[in-house]
């Protein structure tokens, strides 16, 4: 099951080395959004600079302790542009300016990059020992998501989204169309077990859209009338879908109880959401009657 997380700063912390040969730190920008290098002391505006941002950012601005850039636009994956941070001291700090959008999710960059350059010192210990407390987290997290997702309805998604109907249960009922202004086209297949203890749907995304990604940010299983989820499993052929007309699969498997309530058979909604803007994107009426 995905389900959209609580939106939380994307704060993130560097620690430099004094080092000769280290590289550049990496900073991830998103166009239109701002990204903040908070520093230990404060730069020299005269001598904080960026290579090339004519046209592509906003003026790099410092104000006291803050640097802020804000790129007018999307950056390649390919694109790093060098800025180089100088401290009141004189001490220069470089950076790579760039974009992770290609190789995580759609439109992820950092909103704050908290710059270290003493490991030993008090806040920068303080802030490693908060990202491992991050890390453990995530770690945890993920074994807990391996875990619920261990079962044979993630199987049977599993199946359905490579394309292996004849391999499960499950035969067709219905099918449904969905075209978005920017060129995504959603075939949708709602499927039925044959011996009606399970549904399933296949959605297959096509991302049409020349120059934009596609990517699934929640897939929602609601009662109709919006008051209470009920569990299902899915399984995607993809994390990412690339324009200019990949196509790839989504498949959710849902037991019969998931229709239950005190009252009766409920009738459900499946909704999925693509990443950025959370626009909806496809969304299907299930009813237990499909399994009949």
């Amino acid at each position: 099951m995905v389900e959209a997380k609580e939106c939380k700063p994307n704060e993130r912390n560097i620690y430099l080395s004094d080092h000769t040969s280290r590289e550049a730190p990496e900073v991830y920008v998103v166009g239109g959004l701002v990204t903040v290098l908070r520093l230990e002391q404060p730069c020299d505006k005269a001598r904080t600079w960026m290579l090339a941002w004519e046209g592509r950012f906003e003026p790099v601005e410092c104000s006291g302790k803050r640097v802020l850039i804000e790129p007018l636009r999307d950056l390649q994956s390919e694109d790093r542009l060098m800025l180089l941070v100088t401290l009141a001291d004189g001490t220069e700090l470089p950076f790579t300016v760039t974009s992770r959008q290609k190789t995580t999710d759609d439109r992820t960059g950092d909103q704050q990059v908290n710059v270290f350059r003493d490991r030993e010192a008090p806040k920068a210990v303080l802030a490693s020992l908060y990202d491992s407390v991050q890390r453990e987290r995530q770690l945890r997290e993920e074994v807990e998501r391996y875990r619920k997702e261990d079962s044979v309805n993630h199987s049977l998604a599993g199946l359905l989204e490579k394309g292996a109907t004849k391999q499960t249960p499950f035969r067709q009922r219905y099918t449904a169309f969905f075209k978005s202004p920017t060129g995504v086209e959603v075939h949708v297949a709602v499927l039925a077990s044959r011996n009606r203890d399970k549904a399933a749907v296949v959605f297959t995304v096509k991302n049409n859209s020349p120059t934009e990604p596609w990517r699934l940010m929640e897939a929602r299983l609601m009662t109709a009338d919006g008051r209470e989820k009920r569990p299902f499993a899915l399984r995607a052929s993809q994390d990412y879908w690339e324009p200019g007309g990949q196509s790839g699969q989504i498949a959710v498997v849902l037991e019969a109880s998931a229709f239950d309530s005190k009252t009766g058979p409920d009738p459900l909604v499946l909704e999925i959401f693509r990443q950025g803007d959370g626009l909806r994107q496809a969304w299907v009426h299930l009813d237990k009657q499909l399994l009949r």
